[in-house]
């Protein structure tokens, strides 16, 4: 294996706009900001939240209806 080919790796900090702090290494040190993380992603928590930034749901219920998709 070559030598001296790989970053030096470095401690890192990951902060989320929830609060969340992780600890971590990165060949690059410094703090990463995130929007998103584990600790409060929908997949992870189980619990369904909307993130609409461009209104796309707000357009789809003009085009189809409030109540598409309901059984009637």
């Amino acid at each position: 294996m070559k030598r001296d080919i790989h970053p030096q790796q470095q401690e890192a900090r990951i902060e989320c706009s929830c609060g969340y702090v992780l600890q971590t290494h990165s060949s690059r040190a410094e703090t990463i900001q995130v929007e998103i993380c584990s600790n409060c992603h929908p997949f992870f928590t189980g619990k369904q939240r909307f993130v609409d930034t461009a209104g796309r749901i707000d357009k789809f219920r003009r085009k189809y209806g409030q109540n598409y998709g309901q059984s009637e």
